[in-house]
């Protein structure tokens, strides 16, 4: 019997053994690889290394990882905008979920000058501003749209996550962010914006918060498996046998 190939994952970003979601990436991409029966391997890919794209063409999906801000911002977007006009499967966690908006207000919505404070702290056109609360190791609740994609992975409405983010969308630019195929799809008590997808993507998901440190044992309880890593996980399978 032909062995399944290998599932190949790039996780964009600048490593760091510091970073607790840096920790669990592995740990919940091992989880899944063993519970699914999958075979995957993942390579951290240095935001200076994207260059143009080219070498993210041997990866069936691209994970832009936290740990903003990173080290070539440009190498960030690259590599989201690739996911997305190449239409491989894209997970974006926390600084992912920040520049994911950023690639997209740029390269979408024409905004051009459009910064993200942390990098641009005076510019004017700043769309990724500082959170009125930082989310700095905060714990809360989720609210998921009926039908999402993300609600579907997790097989629910509502969950908690660990976040540790100081920056999120400016107010507001709701409406006009999200009058196209970019859409959201978590909220949380507060109806802040958390969670975005694509409505016309095989895969194209990013989050505030950061799912990945649930297969993490911590002081919020027992490591499980994260359910947004599985689908994305499954997602670069779908995509892997088609090639």
């Amino acid at each position: 019997m032909e062995q399944q190939q290998a599932i190949r994952i790039a996780l964009v970003g600048d490593y760091d053994a510091h970073v607790p979601a840096h920790q669990a990436i592995a740990v919940a991409l091992d989880r899944v690889a063993a519970e699914s029966g999958t075979r995957l391997t993942y390579q951290w890919v240095p935001t200076p290394e994207v260059a143009e794209g080219a070498l993210l063409e041997a990866f069936d999906g691209i994970w832009c990882v936290p740990a903003s801000p990173y080290r070539d911002l440009n190498g960030a977007l690259t590599a989201i905008g690739f996911a997305r006009t190449r239409r491989v499967p894209f997970l974006g966690t926390c600084g992912g979920f920040q520049h994911a908006l950023l690639e997209y207000a740029r390269n979408e919505l024409g905004w051009t000058d459009a910064e993200h404070a942390e990098t641009a702290p005076d510019s004017e056109q700043a769309i990724i501003t500082p959170l009125s609360c930082s989310l700095v190791e905060a714990f809360a609740p989720i609210r998921l749209l009926p039908g999402s994609r993300i609600a579907q992975a997790y097989g629910a409405q509502e969950t908690r996550e660990r976040y540790r983010c100081r920056y999120g969308l400016r107010k507001s630019l709701k409406a006009a962010m999200f009058a196209g195929p970019l859409k959201v799809c978590g909220y949380d008590a507060d109806d802040e914006v958390r969670a975005i997808e694509r409505d016309d993507h095989p895969f194209f998901l990013a989050t505030l918060f950061q799912p990945e440190r649930a297969a993490l044992a911590s002081d919020i309880g027992a490591a499980t498996t994260p359910p947004l890593v599985k689908a994305f996980v499954m997602a670069c399978a779908a995509l892997r046998a088609t090639r």
